[in-house]
């Protein structure tokens, strides 16, 4: 399951237009990145993946398609462990992969998919599994087990089965009480990871997709001057653009000098703090 459906207020007003799982990091929406991952470990079709949406839900709907089973909720956004509640019926007695869409996440060698096989290889049906990176401080806080959760987690039919659909979250519902039952364990993940919820992450991770250079739509038109940018398909850059993203579609006017923003269309520019 791609959870899909969280308002993104940290990152507004990116967010006030398109939904955070709808935010393109290097040219591609993190909800595509993340149902690439999946489909990278052979998971595939509405019978097998679900997303869900309800924050400007009928853009979620409508990049989805046909490719996984929709849940979209009523209201306001029912938290992880709600979203899961509410599909109990689909999911039906299997174990769920469950994926963040806003995470992003990768690693120089290995594809999407192959990259967090080791979080599904070995395991018992029973045991809760969160992929994770380890801190600094094993006490620091919202930890588990000296790591940080980095996305994607692993649950068992029986720790799914009693989840409400009403809003909660599987920190409180499902992780700390198998933490606390001994029954939850941490596989380690070596790539990059940002969970981009704020500006400051998104405009990272763009960057590091971009990797030493500029990553340049082919549909977009650039006339000026770009260094370690991004820049989205029918975008037109005329002036100068530096370690920022410019979404598809917009403008950077000659007369202008743009460095670590995100242009997200002609009326607004978000600074990224870095």
């Amino acid at each position: 399951m791609v959870l899909a459906a969280g308002e993104g207020t940290r990152l507004r007003p990116l967010t006030e237009r398109v939904p955070k799982a709808l935010c393109p990091v290097g040219n591609v929406p993190l909800l595509d990145r993340a149902l690439a991952r999946v489909a990278g470990l052979g998971l595939t079709g509405p019978d097998t993946v679900a997303v869900n949406a309800c924050y400007l839900g009928e853009q979620v709907v409508a990049r989805v398609g046909a490719r996984a089973h929709l849940s979209v909720e009523p209201g306001d956004p029912l938290g992880t462990a709600g979203g899961i509640g509410n599909l109990r019926d689909w999911i039906d007695g299997r174990g769920v992969l469950v994926g963040n869409a806003d995470a992003y996440l990768a690693t120089p060698d290995t594809a999407p998919g192959p990259d967090i096989a080791a979080l599904l290889d070995g395991w018992d049906g029973e045991t809760v599994r969160l992929l994770g990176q380890p801190v600094a401080d094993p006490r620091e806080p919202g930890t588990f087990d000296g790591h940080r959760f980095v996305g994607f987690s692993l649950l068992p039919w029986r720790r799914v089965r009693d989840l409400p659909p009403t809003f909660g979250d599987l920190v409180r519902a499902v992780w700390r009480p198998a933490e606390a039952a001994g029954a939850l364990e941490v596989v380690p993940f070596a790539g990059t990871f940002y969970d981009t919820g704020t500006p400051g992450d998104y405009l990272t991770a763009n960057l590091h997709a971009a990797g030493d250079g500029n990553l340049v739509d082919p549909a977009a038109t650039v006339t000026g001057r770009c260094t370690r940018s991004v820049v989205g398909a029918g975008a037109v850059v005329a002036g100068t653009v530096t370690r920022s993203v410019v979404w598809p579609g917009s403008t950077v006017r000659p007369d202008e000098r743009l460095h670590g923003v995100i242009r997200a269309n002609d009326d607004l520019t978000v600074t990224a703090p870095h």
